[in-house]
C-alpha cells in the first residue's frame, strides 16, 4: 500500500485490468508498409547526412574560400552542426504536434521541409558570386533542415513501434536504421560515382550541387506513402480514452517524466556519438586526416555500409530472443576493448586493413542501430511518448551527435593525433555501459508504456488474458506519476 501524504489515509494499489477488446491484433501488411514509409523519409534524412559529410571538403572549398588546409573542414563541419541548433526547437514543437495531432500528419510535414531545404542548398550561388550572403544562405537551409529533422527521427520510431507487434518489435524497427544505411549509402554513392565520372575539378566547381537536386524526387516519394498510412492502434486507443484536463506540455513531460529523459539522454549520447563517428566523420577522416584518395576512401566505406545492413536486422532479431539490453551491452564491450586496434588498422595504410578496421565500428555500431530504434520510444508512456522522445533524443542528438565530427576534428587539429576518435569512441562507451547496466529496464517483447499488447496473431490473445499484471507491467510505475500528479495538485490548492 501508499500513503497519501495529505491525509495519511492507506491508498490501496489498484490491480491492473485488461480486457480482450483492448489486445491489438497487428496487421502485418500494414506494419511493413509503416516501416517502409517510415524508412524512406528516414533514408532521405541521411541521404542529405550522406552527401554532406561525403562533400564536405569540397563544401570547405566552395563556401570557405578565405580559409585553408585542416581549419577548412572544421569551418565545414561546423555548419553541419550548425543545423542541430534547430533539432531541439523542431523536435520540442513537431514532438508535441505528433502527441495532440497525431504521427502521421507530423511525419508527412517533417519530409516536406526537409525536401526543400536540401534541394535549396544546390541552388545557392558560390562564395566566389555573392561573397558572405552564400555562407549565410547555407546556414539558413542548413538550420531548416535541422527544425525538420528533429521531428523526424523520433517521430518515425514513434510510430514504428506503435504500429508493430511487440514480440516482433526490435526486428521491424530496425528497418528504421536500414533506411539509414541506404539513404547514407545513396548519397554516399552518388558523391563517388560523379567524382569518379565528373572529376575533382569539375566537382567542386558544379558537380556537387547534384546530389541536393535529387532529395526533391525522394520528398515527394517519401511524402506518397507516408500521406497513405494509417494512424498508429497506440495513438488511435489512446485518443478514445483522453480527456480535456489530460497535461501533455513540455512542463509537465519535464516535471513528472524526468528520469526516463535522462536515462534516454545518456542512451542517446553513445549511441549517437558512435554513429556519427562512423557514418559522418570517416570519410573526412580518411581523405582529410590519412591522405587517402578520396574514391578509395569512400568506397571502402560504402562497401562496409552495405555490410552491415544485415547486421543491423539481425541484432534486431537478436533484440526480440535475448533482449535488447543484452545485444547493446555487448556492443559497448566490444567498443572499449576494439576501438584502438580498429583506428590502428584504419591508419596502417593497408587497404585490406584499413576495411578490417572499418568493419569492427561498422559491426559495434549497427548492434545500436538495430536496437535503438524499438527501445528508445519504450521509455516513455503513450500519452506523451512523441513529445518526451522528440525532447530526449534531439538535445542529447545536437549537443553530442552534430558537434561530433567538429570536435573530433578540431582536437586532431590542436593535437595531431589521428587516435582521437578512438578515444572520444571508448568514452562514449564506458559512459554507455554504466547506464544500461544500472539503469535501464529491458523491455524488449513487452506491451509499450501506457499501451496494452500488441500482438500478431489472434492465438496469442488468451495467453495475455491470463497475467495481465505480466501484461501490463507498467501499470504501478503509471500510478506511482498519477499519484504524484495528485500529490501535487493538492498541494497547489
Amino acid at each position: 500500500m501508499t500513503y497519501n501524504k495529505n491525509d495519511n489515509r492507506p491508498k490501496r494499489k489498484s490491480k491492473p485490468k485488461l480486457k480482450k477488446e483492448e489486445i491489438t491484433v497487428v496487421d502485418t501488411s500494414s506494419a511493413r508498409k509503416a516501416v517502409m514509409a517510415t524508412a524512406v523519409g528516414n533514408g532521405m534524412e541521411w541521404f542529405d547526412f550522406g552527401i554532406y559529410s561525403y562533400l564536405a571538403a569540397t563544401i570547405g572549398q566552395v563556401f570557405f574560400p578565405d580559409v585553408s588546409g585542416p581549419m577548412q573542414l572544421v569551418f565545414s563541419f561546423a555548419t553541419f552542426a550548425v543545423a542541430f541548433i534547430a533539432r531541439p526547437l523542431g523536435g520540442i514543437f513537431f514532438g508535441m504536434l505528433g502527441d495532440r495531432l497525431g504521427r502521421k500528419k507530423v511525419l508527412a510535414i517533417t519530409l516536406i521541409m526537409m525536401a526543400l531545404s536540401t534541394l535549396s542548398i544546390g541552388l545557392i550561388p558560390d562564395y566566389a558570386s555573392i561573397g558572405y550572403t552564400a555562407t549565410v544562405l547555407l546556414l539558413i537551409a542548413r538550420l531548416v533542415q535541422g527544425f525538420s529533422a528533429g521531428g523526424e527521427y523520433s517521430g518515425a520510431m514513434t510510430f514504428i513501434a506503435e504500429s508493430t507487434p511487440d514480440k516482433k518489435r526490435g526486428f521491424m524497427s530496425s528497418g528504421l536504421e536500414v533506411g539509414t544505411l541506404v539513404g547514407y549509402i545513396a548519397g554516399a554513392g552518388l558523391v563517388t560515382l560523379l567524382t569518379y565520372i565528373l572529376g575533382e575539378e569539375t566537382m567542386l566547381d558544379w558537380g556537387w550541387r547534384i546530389p541536393f537536386f535529387i532529395s526533391a524526387p525522394i520528398g515527394l516519394i517519401g511524402f506518397y506513402l507516408r500521406n497513405n498510412l494509417e494512424e498508429t492502434p497506440a495513438f488511435e486507443a489512446m485518443k478514445e480514452k483522453k480527456s480535456d484536463e489530460d497535461d501533455e506540455s513540455v512542463r509537465h513531460i519535464l516535471q513528472y517524466h524526468w528520469r526516463a529523459i535522462l536515462i534516454g539522454m545518456f542512451v542517446v549520447f553513445f549511441y549517437i556519438v558512435v554513429n556519427y563517428i562512423v557514418l559522418s566523420y570517416m570519410p573526412s577522416h580518411l581523405t582529410a586526416v590519412l591522405g587517402y584518395g578520396e574514391t578509395e576512401g569512400l568506397l571502402l566505406i560504402v562497401i562496409v555500409m552495405v555490410i552491415m545492413i544485415p547486421i543491423v536486422l539481425l541484432m534486431g532479431y537478436f533484440s526480440d530472443r535475448i533482449g535488447a539490453k543484452k545485444v547493446i551491452q555487448g556492443g559497448l564491450i566490444g567498443l572499449i576493448i576494439l576501438s584502438i586496434p580498429a583506428f590502428n588498422l584504419i591508419g596502417s595504410g593497408n587497404t585490406l586493413f584499413v576495411f578490417f578496421g572499418l568493419m569492427i565500428l561498422g559491426i559495434f555500431s549497427a548492434s545500436f542501430q538495430g536496437t535503438m530504434p524499438g527501445l528508445l520510444p519504450s521509455l516513455f508512456f503513450t500519452n506523451v511518448r512523441n513529445g518526451a522522445l522528440a525532447i530526449t533524443f534531439n538535445i542529447s542528438a545536437s549537443l553530442f551527435g552534430g558537434t561530433t565530427p567538429l570536435l573530433v576534428s578540431w582536437l586532431i587539429s590542436k593535437t595531431a593525433n589521428p587516435m582521437i576518435p578512438a578515444y572520444y569512441a571508448i568514452f562514449a562507451s564506458i559512459v554507455g555501459i554504466i547506464v544500461v547496466t544500472l539503469f535501464l529496464k529491458d523491455t524488449s517483447g513487452k506491451a509499450l508504456r501506457g499501451s496494452p499488447p500488441a500482438v500478431e496473431e489472434k492465438a496469442e490473445i488468451k495467453e495475455i488474458l491470463e497475467e495481465p499484471e505480466e501484461a501490463l507491467w507498467w501499470h504501478e510505475e503509471k500510478k506511482e506519476i498519477e499519484e504524484r500528479i495528485e500529490d501535487r495538485s493538492e498541494d497547489g490548492k
